[in-house]
């Protein structure tokens, strides 16, 4: 059961709020008593997700923001203050994922992946963890991945892209440990969203499998031979923001049914 007073009074912003992790972690940050503006691309959906928050009795809100773009982000921070007048809890989930061998991965692929996975949690960190640091209380998680601490073939980006988010956590987590703000990582291996569909369907385009045959060879990798369940990221993510987990800094907490482990 959720203790819905563990971060009332809290004010979290999450991006890529409006599906998968990043909705459900919305969801159960709201369902624990915290204030949240969910952002994402499609105001469609972050507009969804709000809406279901607040019918909840939770104080919700949404806004748009391209994470690849300063300027949105300029954005969202103006739109988080005005809101909310401080942010405490900052969750970067906004991501995308490509494949392609390292010979052809264009340089635009490159730059976009980065921008997006990387350099938009680099930039969201700046518009808002120095707050955390002068009222000397914050909680950071960034939704890296289990190719943030291993590679595979065909995810030269993507890889890249998870390593310097994890590095990121690191460096930002040793400068903010004195100040009452902890950075962490959450990193989940094949989760059940519409971003492992959609590897699915490249994996059945390029190599002819149905879909069942590419999804054996994805949730294969699991030792529990199962996707992970986005509410099982969720909850990782709010017990690092809550009190509970003042000590934990500057760690990558691995979801993954022991797959790194085999």
């Amino acid at each position: 059961m959720t203790d819905r007073s563990v971060l009332t009074g809290r004010s979290a912003v999450v991006t890529g709020g409006g599906r998968g992790v990043g909705a459900e972690v919305a969801r159960l940050l709201a369902a624990s008593g915290a204030s949240v503006l969910v952002a994402a691309r499609t105001s469609s959906e972050v507009e969804q997700v709000a809406t279901e928050l607040r019918r909840s009795g939770a104080n919700a809100f949404a806004t748009t923001c391209d994470v690849s773009d300063p300027h949105s982000i300029d954005s969202l921070a103006t739109r988080a203050r005005d809101t909310f007048g401080q942010i405490d809890i900052l969750i970067n989930n906004a991501g995308i994922a490509t494949a392609a061998p390292l010979a052809r991965t264009t340089l635009d692929e490159w730059n976009r992946v980065l921008a997006i996975n990387a350099t938009g949690a680099f930039l969201c960190m700046q518009a808002f963890v120095p707050g955390m640091v002068e009222r000397r209380w914050g909680r950071v998680v960034n939704v890296a991945s289990t190719l943030a601490l291993t590679g595979y073939r065909y995810t030269t980006a993507y890889t890249a892209s998870k390593h310097a988010l994890l590095g990121l956590t690191r460096s930002a987590a040793a400068e903010s440990a004195a100040h009452g703000v902890t950075v962490n990582a959450v990193c989940p291996s094949y989760l059940d969203t519409r971003m492992t569909e959609e590897t699915v369907a490249r994996v059945t385009a390029k190599t002819g499998r149905s879909r069942e045959e590419a999804l054996e060879v994805i949730v294969g990798q699991n030792p529990q031979k199962r996707l992970i369940d986005p509410q099982e990221v969720a909850a990782t993510v709010v017990y690092l923001c809550s009190d509970a987990a003042a000590s934990i800094n500057g760690a990558a907490l691995v979801i993954d049914g022991g797959e790194l482990r085999r």
